[in-house]
């Protein structure tokens, strides 16, 4: 890696040759033993030439077919293409594999003889669309949101089957204290297969201690060499004199690489169901037993939909599930995916679909599909029945068993009550959170739950879903 850096220019400090080395580990059968690579770092340190070296190997030595680098703002990806023109125009080696450059539109890019092709592309505030790639690197890495990050993980899902992609996160702890990538970093630190993590910062703000003591701690020059590698490289001491006097406690997360407590709301989880009734409630081996029912929710925003499963469970109670093949959930962006995906899962004979969304359930029975049009009732109904199987106040009516799935846990943990009449359905607690998969399990739970609504068995009354 570094011996193809220097042909272009390029020296790696020893910091960024470690990151490199460890982050492209392989497995035995060539895939990449981390999927994802997170680096936190202070700024000016050097991390643009850890992106740089990574984005080079892989035009010019994995042969990664498309690598996509993006940046919150439109300056630093136009930065970052010029950089990377610059390196290539250095070696004639590489130069002349260059089909074209091309700026406009707001992208930059390279294409090279063989097809390969590097895309710079500035994200939008909300959309994630068209991060794809072997290679995606996300620079300010900071200001990722939820949204931008289901959007890339949907259209990874197919690459993880059949490629080999890999995902960088590269910043510098967020100013806000509730960002998305805090889970990155809880992920992080608590070891997290398939994520190579790397984080210079000094831990945590705390905000107990007053500004004065702060200032005093933050003046010691060991902690500004522990945070920053590349100090006395690219940063002299003076400049962060000049930081201390200037951004005084702002001085933590700006060149210390500390991260404020995170405010996203955690204590303020599991507000309906509690974690460990929740826990108590999961059974990984657990197993349907007869027709399922299945459930299909569409927020009102459209963004996503989910099909949830629930049935009787194998040795007794009632069991609840996201549908999936494998590890791929039925829980992905947009709904032109369900009617095929209902029509794929009738080959399980559920006793009954339930949609709650007219026009899908119209296409559902245009496609020939028995389902059960949700009313209001039918709702609140299914939240009830998943509420009191897990929550209630008779112990003896806690039978329902669900498997560990994380999307489903999230929803659970974000999820409040919102009022429906007398009654209430599940509502999300703020934007960070999801519970369409949850609305769609309770949906599945009402239908099991209510006979009338099943369809006639036919043949064989055993069914099972796999």
């Amino acid at each position: 890696m570094a011996d193809l850096c220097e042909v272009a220019g390029l020296m790696l400090d020893p910091w960024q040759r470690y990151v490199l080395d460890h982050a492209l580990g392989e497995h035995r059968d060539g895939k990449w033993a981390a999927r994802e690579v997170a680096v936190w770092v202070p700024r000016q340190n050097g991390k643009g030439a850890i992106i740089e070296a990574r984005v080079l190997a892989g035009l010019f030595y994995l042969g990664e077919k498309k690598i996509l680098w993006s940046a919150h703002e439109y300056k630093t990806a136009q930065e970052g293409f010029l950089r990377i023109r610059e390196l290539i125009q250095a070696a004639p080696e590489f130069n002349r594999l260059v089909k074209r450059y091309w700026e406009g539109s707001g992208e930059q890019g390279i294409e090279l003889t063989t097809g390969q092709r590097l895309k710079f592309i500035a994200r939008s505030r909300g959309s994630g669309r068209g991060f794809s790639g072997d290679c995606i690197i996300l620079d300010e890495a900071q200001e990722l949101n939820l949204l931008q990050m289901k959007a890339l993980f949907s259209t990874m899902s197919a690459r993880s089957m059949h490629g080999n992609p890999q995902i960088w996160y590269l910043g510098t702890p967020p100013e806000d204290p509730a960002a998305w990538v805090y889970g990155i970093r809880q992920d992080g630190e608590a070891g997290k297969d398939r994520l190579a993590y790397f984080d210079w910062g000094l831990g945590e703000v705390d905000p107990t201690v007053g500004v004065k003591q702060q200032l005093a701690a933050y003046a010691d020059r060991e902690l500004w060499y522990q945070a920053n590698p590349g100090l006395g490289i690219r940063i002299s001491e003076e400049f962060c004199e000049d930081e201390l006097s200037r951004l005084r406690e702002g001085f933590a997360p700006e060149r210390l690489g500390m991260w404020l407590p995170y405010a996203g709301g955690e204590a303020d989880g599991w507000q309906v169901i509690g974690e460990t009734l929740w826990s108590d409630a999961e059974d990984s081996t657990s197993e349907l037993e007869g027709r399922p029912a299945f459930g299909v929710y569409v927020p009102p925003d459209r963004s996503y939909a989910a099909i949830g499963i629930a049935g009787a469970r194998v040795g007794g109670g009632r069991h609840i599930e996201v549908a999936g093949d494998g590890e791929v959930l039925d829980y992905r962006p947009g709904v032109a995916w369900v009617i095929p995906r209902l029509k794929e899962l009738e080959r399980n004979g559920p006793s009954v679909v339930v949609i709650d969304d007219k026009a899908l359930a119209e296409e559902a029975e245009a496609a020939e599909l028995v389902v059960h049009r949700a009313n209001v009732v039918d709702v609140v109904t299914g939240c009830q029945l998943l509420y009191d199987g897990i929550a209630g106040e008779d112990p003896a009516g806690r039978d329902i068993t669900h498997i560990a799935q994380a999307e489903l846990t999230t929803a659970v943990r974000g999820a409040v009550r919102r009022d429906v009449g007398g009654s209430w359905a599940w509502a999300r607690r703020d934007l960070a959170v999801d519970v369409t998969p949850l609305a769609a399990v309770s949906l599945a739970l009402f239908g099991h739950c209510t006979p009338r609504i099943h369809r006639p068995e036919e043949g064989d009354p055993w069914f099972f879903f796999g």
